[in-house]
């Protein structure tokens, strides 16, 4: 039991390195920073402490900034280290390493998250850590999964990270007039509402978190059948 607990420890922390490209510290010291001018910059604006709601944003700016770069360049990074012709020759490589690397990426993510929310939690304003780490998720979970499935159709890194960064903003800009739809990517489930509302906000957050999570997975089934096709790739 405990050689099987060690060796999954392993293979996480083996494709944790390839999703960040070995480069896993800067991007956890990339999170902290961006973490805490983002909390520097309310304090100084705000003179009262933050809420839930406002604490979602502080942790989803991160958790979007630690996903686009291994959503973008997850196919192209093979190229350039020359390893993606023998990822093709792997049976069934699709389900045992690219399905394998995304869900590594999400379970980085929720651990960085996690010390973030710990912190904010501790220094900041008393909040769910558990149920914040849960709704962030699913916005974050289905921009990796779209970044996975653009990476495919593109082919390109580059093009990959210009079109996930366009639609980022697209969503963003689109976030005051589909408040309160559940079609909102960034919608904030910790938003205060008035006592009637309270039950349309969860009925909204509970049919958001569904299509999120039927956009993710259909993304991610797209991108691996697009992976199967290693004509196009090599």
């Amino acid at each position: 039991m405990l050689a099987r607990v060690w060796s999954i420890a392993a293979f996480v922390r083996y494709n944790a390195a390839q999703v960040f490209a070995g480069k896993f510290i800067y991007f956890l010291l990339l999170a902290l920073l961006i973490f805490c001018t983002v909390v520097l910059v309310h304090t100084a604006q705000e003179e009262v402490p933050p809420n839930a709601a406002q604490i979602y944003y502080f942790l989803l700016v991160p958790g979007v900034l630690l996903l686009f770069y291994p959503s973008a360049y997850c196919l192209q990074s093979e190229v350039d280290s020359r390893m993606l012709e023998t990822l093709f020759g792997i049976p069934d490589y699709r389900y045992k390493v690219w399905l394998a690397r995304h869900l590594v990426l999400q379970l980085a993510i929720v651990a960085i998250l996690l010390l973030l929310a710990v912190l904010c939690n501790a220094a900041l304003a008393d909040f769910p850590v558990w149920t914040m780490l849960f709704h962030l998720m699913f916005p974050l979970f289905f921009l990796s999964s779209l970044g996975f499935m653009l990476t495919t159709l593109t082919r390109s890194g580059n093009g990959t990270a210009a079109i996930l960064l366009i639609l980022g903003l697209f969503f963003w800009i689109l976030a005051e007039p589909l408040q309160g739809s559940g079609w909102n990517l960034y919608h904030n489930p910790f938003a205060q509402a008035e006592a009637y509302a309270t039950i349309i906000q969860q009925t909204t957050t509970f049919y958001n978190r569904v299509y999120l999570l039927v956009g993710a997975v259909l993304a991610t089934l797209f991108a691996l059948l697009r992976l199967q096709q290693r004509e196009r790739f090599v």
